[in-house]
Parts: C-alpha cells; sequence; structure tokens
C-alpha cells in the first residue's frame, strides 16, 4: 500500500505586530522586498551583495528610516569584480 501523507495544520493567522515594522534577512541571494501581511512587517533581503557565488551582479537595497517610516527604497546593482 501507498504510505499516506498527514496533512500540515496552518497557524492560524496573526495580529500584527504593533513593534516590528522591518525585517532584515539575507543568505538566500534573491532580491526581495514584501510587505508580510500574517506577521505585520516589512521583510527585505538585499540580494547578493558579495563577490562570490553564482550571481553575475551585486545588489544592494538604501532606504530611508525616518521615525516610523520607512520610505525612498533603491534597488543598487553592481557588475562584479
Amino acid at each position: 500500500p501507498a504510505p499516506t501523507r498527514t496533512s500540515q495544520t496552518s497557524r492560524p493567522p496573526r495580529p500584527p505586530n504593533r513593534h516590528i515594522r522591518l525585517f532584515v534577512c539575507g543568505h538566500s541571494h534573491i532580491l526581495k522586498v514584501q510587505y508580510d501581511r500574517q506577521w505585520g512587517f516589512l521583510t527585505m533581503n538585499p540580494g547578493a551583495a558579495g563577490k562570490q557565488g553564482w550571481q553575475t551582479v551585486q545588489t544592494l537595497l538604501r532606504f530611508v528610516i525616518d521615525k516610523a517610516d520607512i520610505r525612498d527604497l533603491e534597488v543598487i546593482e553592481l557588475e562584479k569584480r
């Protein structure tokens, strides 16, 4: 007989976090900026800023934090040298 798969239960929606507004992470080397509705904050992954790896372009993020506002987001791309 075929093995049965157990279904994963999803977490109930979490109310927005009133203290955390920005989560910056990395390591995937994939540039991504996305608002996470479940957790209630903006997630930023700057992509591949290092000189080693398979990426042909280094990517960086530049933005302004002004009190509670996050604004003027720029994606900067540099050719690998």
